[in-house]
C-alpha cells in the first residue's frame, strides 16, 4: 500500500496515506486518538473512527482534517469486512468479547490488529494461522494488561540476565481518583467500566502462590484478604488480590518462582467497606430482582434485610452487619445515599449488581474537571551471588480532565505506538503476541517516558512474602 525510504537524517517519508481504522469510540479511545492524530501529518496517517453511535465518532475527529469519523455497527459482517478490507492495520477498541470477529476478518484480509484486552482461548487458537499469514495480532498492550507486563518482564529478564533467580513477584494496578479530586469518603470514583468493579473477584476462588505453597481466596472472604503497600508521595494503599496469578508464572517465564501474586489497589479501608455489599449479597449478577424500575435505593436495601416490623433499615443494616453508629464504613454507606426512599432504580428487570452500579455511578461518576490516577506497584524478590534482594517499583499516572484521563492515557498511548511500530515494520514478530519480549517492550517504555509514564525503582530489604493482613 505505501513505500518507505529513510533520508540522511533517517526521517521516514511515504508515498501514500496509511489507513488505520480505529473500532470503538470508548472512554479509553480519547488518548489514542489524540496520539496519533499528532503523528499523522508526519507519519503520514488517514484515521478512521468507526462506532455504533456516529455522534460518538464524530466528537474525536473534530480537531484534526487526517481523523475521519464512520458509523459502524459490527454485527453488519458486509460492513465490518468493508471497513476491514480498506484499512492498512486494525485497532479494537471494542468490548473483550467481540475481538474474535474482527480477528476473524484480519485474518481473511490480511491485515494486522492491535488491541488492548487479554488474549482470549479463541484469540490464541489463531495462532498458526496468525503466523501462516504473515501477521502480527498484538494484544494485551493496554495499562493492565498491557504496562504492567512490559513494566514487569523488563525488571525480570535484567535479573534474570544478571544471574538472578526470581524468588518472588507481586504486581498490583489500581484505577483510582487524583488526590486532588479525592472528595468521598471512599476515596474512589469510576475511572473505568463500571460494572467490572461492581463483580470483581467472581466466578471462583482467588488463586496464587506463596512459599511454594499454593493459596486460595474465595470470594466471600476476597475484601478481607489485603496487604499494604506505601507509594512514595502518594501514601497508603492496600492490594486486593486478582482472580488467578498462577497463569502469569508462564507468561512470564516463572514457573519455579516460590512467590507470585498479583492484586488491584485501593485506598485503605476500601475493602473493608466494599464487603458490607459482598455480604449483604449486592454483588450478585446471577439473578433478576422484582420491580427494579421503580423500587426506590432505601427498598433495595431493605430487600437484603430480615423482616420487621418495628425495626428501620438503618437499624436492620447495622444490626445483620454488626456495624456500630460511629463506624466510618457507616459513614460511607450514609454518603452513597443509600436509605434514600425517594431516588428510583430505574432498571427494568435489574440483576442486584446492576441495581448497586446504578447507586454507585450516582456518586462516583467523575466530573468534567476531575482528575483520576493510575497507580501501578512491583515487588521483585531475587537471589543473586548468594544474597538475596528485592526491587519495589512504581508508577503513578495524573489525568487531565474527564476525558483525557490517566486510564485512557496509560491504555491508549501504548496501543497508538504499538500501532505505529507494526506499521512501521519497527516491530516484526508474528502471531498472537503479548508485549513481553525486549524489542517490545524497551521501545514503548521508552516511549512512555516521554509522557511522564516510568517507573521509579528502589532497592528495600528483601524479607520474603509480607503475611497478608487482615483490616
Amino acid at each position: 500500500m505505501y513505500l518507505r525510504k529513510n533520508n540522511k537524517n533517517r526521517q521516514k517519508s511515504y508515498k501514500f496515506m496509511r489507513k488505520i481504522l480505529i473500532i470503538g469510540a470508548g472512554k479509553s479511545t480519547a488518548s489514542l486518538v489524540r496520539f496519533l492524530a499528532q503523528k499523522s501529518q508526519e507519519q503520514q496517517l488517514e484515521i478512521t473512527i468507526a462506532d455504533k453511535d456516529l455522534k460518538q465518532a464524530q466528537k474525536m475527529t473534530k480537531f484534526s482534517e487526517y481523523l475521519k469519523p464512520e458509523s459502524l455497527d459490527i454485527f453488519n459482517a458486509d460492513d465490518r469486512q468493508k471497513a476491514i478490507k480498506q484499512a492498512d492495520i486494525i485497532v479494537s477498541m471494542l468490548p473483550a468479547r467481540f475481538h474474535i470477529e474482527v480477528a476473524k476478518d484480519c485474518l481473511k484480509f490480511g491485515k494486522n490488529m492491535v488491541t488492548a484486552s487479554y488474549v482470549s482461548e479463541a484469540m490464541q487458537a489463531l495462532d498458526n494461522e496468525v503466523k501462516s499469514k504473515g501477521l502480527t495480532f498484538m494484544n494485551e498492550i493496554g495499562v493492565d494488561p498491557g504496562v504492567d507486563h512490559m513494566s514487569a518482564m523488563q525488571v525480570i529478564d535484567r535479573i534474570k540476565n544478571q544471574g538472578g533467580k526470581m524468588l518472588m513477584f507481586e504486581s498490583f494496578t489500581g484505577g483510582l481518583v487524583a488526590p486532588e479530586s479525592d472528595d468521598n469518603l471512599w476515596h474512589y470514583k469510576f475511572t473505568w467500566n463500571p460494572r467490572n468493579v461492581v463483580v470483581a473477584g467472581q466466578g471462583g476462588a482467588t488463586k496464587f502462590i506463596q512459599e511454594g505453597k499454593y493459596k486460595y481466596i474465595p470470594y466471600q472472604r476476597l475484601f478481607r484478604r489485603t496487604e499494604f503497600m506505601n507509594v512514595p508521595e502518594y501514601g497508603r494503599f492496600e492490594g486486593i488480590a486478582n482472580r488467578n496469578s498462577l497463569q502469569y508464572r508462564d507468561i512470564y517465564g516463572l514457573e519455579n518462582i516460590p512467590t507470585i501474586y498479583r492484586g488491584t489497589l485501593r485506598r485503605v479501608g476500601y475493602s473493608k467497606a466494599w464487603n458490607v455489599f459482598v455480604q449483604l449479597g449486592m454483588t450478585d449478577d446471577t439473578y433478576i430482582m422484582e420491580n427494579t424500575k421503580d423500587m426506590s435505593y432505601r427498598e433495595f436495601v431493605n430487600s437484603f434485610l430480615p423482616y420487621s416490623p418495628t425495626d428501620s433499615v438503618e437499624l436492620k443494616l447495622r444490626h445483620d452487619l454488626k456495624i456500630d453508629q460511629d463506624d466510618l464504613i457507616w459513614e460511607k454507606l450514609l454518603e452513597l445515599d443509600l436509605f434514600n426512599p425517594d431516588k428510583k432504580i430505574g432498571l427494568d428487570q435489574a440483576t442486584p449488581a446492576q441495581a448497586l452500579q446504578k447507586i454507585l455511578e450516582d456518586q462516583w461518576t467523575l466530573q468534567p474537571n476531575d482528575k483520576d490516577m493510575i497507580v501501578m506497584y512491583h515487588k521483585f524478590g531475587y537471589e543473586l551471588n548468594n544474597e538475596k534482594h528485592q526491587i519495589d517499583s512504581t508508577m503513578v499516572s495524573i489525568g487531565e480532565d474527564q476525558t483525557y484521563t490517566a486510564m485512557a492515557k496509560t491504555v491508549g498511548l501504548p496501543v497508538g505506538m504499538a500501532t505505529l511500530k507494526i506499521l512501521n515494520g519497527d516491530i516484526t514478530r508474528k502471531g498472537v503476541l503479548r508485549p513481553i519480549y525486549p524489542d517490545i517492550y524497551n521501545p514503548i517504555l521508552k516511549d512512555l517516558e516521554e509522557y511522564d509514564i516510568k517507573f521509579k525503582e528502589h532497592m528495600v530489604e528483601y524479607l520474603g512474602y509480607n503475611i497478608e493482613n487482615v483490616n
